[in-house]
């Protein structure tokens, strides 16, 4: 959090993930995704550890593995001293016994760690001294700390058993390692160290004789741990680094044996007894005595340097009309850019150019499958109000908000939002996390949006087409950043400073700026990229290169040309949406203007109606359909609403009701006259746009086979007639040419 490095947990235990999308890094407890498994392999391997340490120069115990209890006795005889018997592949202390001086001593450790189901038993010579931990992290000793096994103390009344119960009553002391200590378990391993020191579980220690439970000083057996951090003499640290490396992790535990760690190991015969991958940091975290060390610190700092916090550029956008369509040309110019850009919209979630999910993936769930790809170096996320009424949002902060609009809203009177301002309290959601370097996009347009401003930590760059609008012009004599239109050129500045980015007409989306609400996205989606460094050439090649067509924008404003007519898919579902459409349906030439409408059943009564007014004014036919939009209202209703609206309309002539989407779209397009402008609206994004596409395609053949079939013009020689006549019966199989004259 002080680094300001986005966290998230992948799972229910250690799994976290640091950072976001390409510049993500990954812990599993201790280990870190630069953690080598072959270097936890060797880690695991004691005998391999040993043996590549002892390599290298690195004090180690003598050993080897056994084969059978005969072999343990055998190579405990091999070595002059104590031995310790621990499993070969084993951990956290488990079955390992320490300070062996007997035959009978070893056969039972043996035995415990056999019983544990631990298949291959090192036996090496015992090190006397003091347990210490050493934990390196990349090439630096971070922690160390001196364990000391588990034991209990006598007083002269309770049995060892007893003694053992009163120690595991410290609130510190569970089961596992969520907390600093771990419970003492008077396990066979236990019973044996006990045995060895002429007592049994129910024997009475005297006051004041400390009796140990285990040899071996691990935290997870029930040892405790005091910080030595500071005395750690330079040459022992240099071996530890030095093991860890070795073995190759960037994380570890380096385990030493020494009567004194301020001395160099070889003065006293000191030993490293293992390297462990997957330490554990709580006897650093919480010793039982010392200082505490920021061992996470360290861990993070080696995965991101200063100045790396982890974040790939988001921009998230969100408002009532235009967000998907803005998003969508956003991805583009960052696309131009380089980037793999990861997008969420209402259109599904694409990597890149590959479409991962399908349907509405607006809300948090797709954004954080976004933040989590390792391809993605920016995301780009529209930000529905469901998904923010439901789960708030995926992201702490984003570097740039957009908000298209409000308008007179959509979606009131669901989930207790009933009024424009509440809902534009939810929709600034993403404008109260801009980061503090980062930038909210405003329409100037609109009051309920450009009172965002006040609520953004950081920068606010206002857009609108007239450069004049009082908020843009006020904003910029502030030295504010601004985006307008001049002379159908889009302009960015901040203050004074202008940036033309080229002309409005070559946007192919706008359609020669004839669709103001285009316009505008247009607007925010260069003023974003602006606001995250993107190079001017690169933002009007995105521009210009987004044709806003059925495959990369389909349903926002799709424009088909066939047989001297006009074909619009536009998705709009609420008043605002339509009377915009309405506005730039009148920039085209038409003759007769043809609607396929229907109504989303989750909207209230009265904006079902208002848009059928709407439509009822601008329309000379009106197709009603109802299909898959219903959401929970029964069949009829909405087509009685709209048509409720439709028949106060001034221009409508002609209204018609019929089932399914696809059957009005159908309908529609065998009436297709000369002249006609038709505005299909899309709702079954995934096949509609396809189906009408298919529609003209048929009608254009037609078309071809009818021309092929007219008589051709009158020739005048042989070679003349000759030319029409194979030309004709090429465009029609089976064809008979009639000569006449």
């Amino acid at each position: 959090k002080s680094r300001g490095i986005p966290a998230r947990r992948l799972n229910k235990d250690s799994l976290v993930l640091l950072g976001n999308g390409s510049r993500q890094r990954r812990i599993l407890a201790s280990e870190t995704s630069r953690t080598l498994a072959i270097a936890e392999s060797i880690a695991q391997d004691k005998e391999l550890t040993r043996s590549l340490l002892k390599a290298v120069g690195v004090p180690v115990p003598t050993g080897r593995s056994v084969e059978n209890p005969d072999d343990a006795i055998a190579a405990a005889e091999e070595i002059t001293g104590p031995v310790v018997v621990k499993p070969r592949f084993g951990s956290q202390g488990r079955a390992v016994a320490t300070n062996l001086a007997t035959r009978e001593q070893v056969l039972e450790a043996y035995s415990a760690a056999r019983a544990e189901e631990f298949t291959q038993i090192v036996v090496e010579s015992f090190a006397f001294g003091d347990d210490y931990r050493l934990l390196i992290v990349g090439d630096r000793l971070i922690a160390a700390s001196r364990r000391d096994p588990a034991q209990v103390v006598g007083d002269g009344r309770s049995t060892i058993a007893r003694l053992v119960e009163i120690v595991n009553q410290d609130p510190r002391r569970r089961d596992g390692h969520a907390t600093s200590l771990s419970k003492i378990k008077l396990d066979a391993i236990a019973l044996a160290v006990i045995k060895d020191q002429g007592f049994s579980s129910e024997s009475i220690p005297g006051e004041g004789h400390r009796v140990l439970i285990r040899r071996n000083a691990n935290l997870s057996t029930g040892g405790t741990a005091t910080d030595v951090t500071d005395i750690v003499h330079p040459d022992n640290a240099a071996i530890a680094v030095e093991a860890a490396r070795v073995v190759g992790l960037d994380v570890a535990g380096v385990d030493i044996v020494a009567l004194d760690i301020t001395r160099p190991l070889q003065e006293q015969g000191g030993v490293v007894v293992e390297v462990n991958a997957g330490p554990g940091l709580r006897m650093h975290l919480e010793p039982s005595a010392g200082s505490p060390r920021p061992v996470g610190e360290a861990i993070v700092n080696s995965l991101f340097p200063p100045g790396d916090n982890g974040r790939i550029p988001i921009v998230a956008i969100t408002g009532v009309n235009g967000k998907t369509t803005t998003t969508r040309l956003t991805a583009r110019i960052l696309a131009k850019a380089g980037m793999t850009v990861g997008m969420t919209c209402t259109d599904g979630i694409y990597i890149g150019e590959r479409r991962i999910d399908t349907g509405d993936c607006s809300g948090p769930k797709s954004a954080r499958a976004v933040l989590l790809n390792p391809r993605v170096d920016a995301a780009v996320l529209e930000t529905a109000r469901g998904g923010i009424l439901r789960e708030g949002l995926a992201f702490d902060r984003c570097d740039v908000a957009i908000v298209t609009n409000i308008g007179s809203g959509d979606h009131l009177g669901l989930a207790e939002i009933t009024t424009t301002e509440q809902l534009a309290k939810v929709k600034r959601t993403i404008v109260d996390v801009v980061a503090s370097d980062g930038t909210a996009v405003l329409n100037a347009a609109d009051p309920l949006v450009v009172a965002m401003a006040e609520y953004c930590p950081g920068k606010v760059l206002y857009f609108a087409l007239d450069e004049h609008a009082p908020v843009l012009a006020d904003h910029r004599a502030k030295g504010g950043g601004v985006a307008f239109i001049r002379d159908e050129t889009i302009i960015l500045c901040e203050g004074p400073n202008e940036v033309v980015i080229g002309s409005i007409n070559d946007v192919p989306i706008t359609h020669q700026g004839r669709v103001p609400f285009q316009v505008e996205n247009a607007l925010a989606a260069a003023a974003a990229a602006w606001c995250l460094g993107v190079p001017i050439d690169t933002i009007r090649d995105g521009l210009v290169s987004f044709r806003g067509d059925m495959r990369q924008a389909p349903g926002r404003f799709n424009v088909l040309h066939a047989l001297d007519s006009t074909v619009i898919l536009d998705y709009g579902h609420n008043p605002s949406a339509v009377e915009a459409l309405v506005g730039a349906i009148n920039q085209f030439p038409h003759e007769r203007c043809v609607a396929v409408f229907s109504a989303a059943g989750d909207r209230r009564d009265e904006d079902i109606v208002r848009q059928g007014e709407l439509i009822g004014a601008a329309f000379d036919r009106v197709i009603l359909f109802e299909d898959q939009c219903n959401r929970g209202r029964a069949d009829g209703v909405v087509v009685a609403l709209l048509r409720q609206g439709v028949e106060t309309g001034s221009r409508v002539q002609e209204i018609v009701e019929t089932r399914g989407e696809r059957n009005a779209i159908e309908m529609a397009m065998r009436d297709l006259r000369p002249g006609d402008l038709v505005h299909i609206q899309v709702d079954d994004l995934d096949n509609s746009p396809a189906f009408v596409q298919q529609m003209l395609a048929e009608m254009l053949h037609r078309h071809e086979e009818e021309k092929a079939l007219r008589p051709p013009a009158e020739a005048t020689d042989s070679s003349e007639l000759l030319d029409a006549c194979v030309g004709a019966s090429r465009n029609v199989s089976n064809a008979r040419v009639v000569v006449q004259g």
